[in-house]
């Protein structure tokens, strides 16, 4: 008994080295100098706390070789054409992403009956009125992009390529409310036609 009583201070002698140890090591971080963001630095030459951008650095998301795919707008003029190949895989991020971001307001078919409809707040326009079937594509890209009225921008949100991918969706569900069998390729009419019960 009297062995351990005697182990006991170096053991707690060795703890509280170590934690003070420990705790300064942790002090350097967190007493080092703070800027304000542009406040001025005798650091550096130029007096500057804050450093030049790197010749050429482009901001993350803000890379836009193409007018049409990045702002849904050539020479300020909304686009007509989409300015993705439309394929399954992208009707079909369009519509996740759509189920996602678009549907709680403008509902799974895109009638303006979403769920936050149910519970009082204003009705979205319909995808399926004449002005909204005959706007260009470009014009669904920028309401997604810059929001519009009720609507806010969901461009921190939504990526480029996803916003087109909803937008082909969108004339897809269009299509699909008001599609007529002329609308159907002639080979597939006729199957389709004798084929009926």
């Amino acid at each position: 008994m009297r062995a351990h009583a005697r182990l006991a201070p170096g053991i707690l002698l060795m703890l509280t080295a170590v934690t003070f140890g420990a705790a300064a090591c942790n002090q350097m971080m967190d007493s080092g100098p703070r800027y304000k963001p542009l406040a001025e630095s005798d650091f550096f030459p130029d007096g500057q706390s804050a450093r030049p951008q790197v010749e050429g650095t482009v901001a993350r998301g803000h890379l836009r070789l193409d007018d049409a795919f990045s702002t849904g707008r050539v020479n300020g003029t909304l686009v007509e054409e989409l300015p993705i190949r439309v394929t399954r895989d992208a009707l079909a991020r369009g519509q996740d992403r759509f189920d996602i971001f678009c549907s709680p307001c403008h509902g799974q078919r895109g009638y303006g009956d979403g769920v936050i409809v149910e519970r009082g707040f204003p009705s979205p326009p319909s995808y399926h009125i004449d002005r909204l079937r005959d706007a260009p594509v470009g014009h669904f890209f920028d309401v997604i992009t810059n929001g519009y009225g009720e609507m806010a921008s969901y461009a921190s949100r939504v990526a480029p390529n996803d916003r087109w991918a909803i937008v082909a969706y969108i004339r897809a569900l269009q299509l699909s409310q008001h599609a007529t069998i002329d609308d159907v390729p002639p080979d597939v009419r006729r199957q389709l036609l004798t084929s009926r019960p």
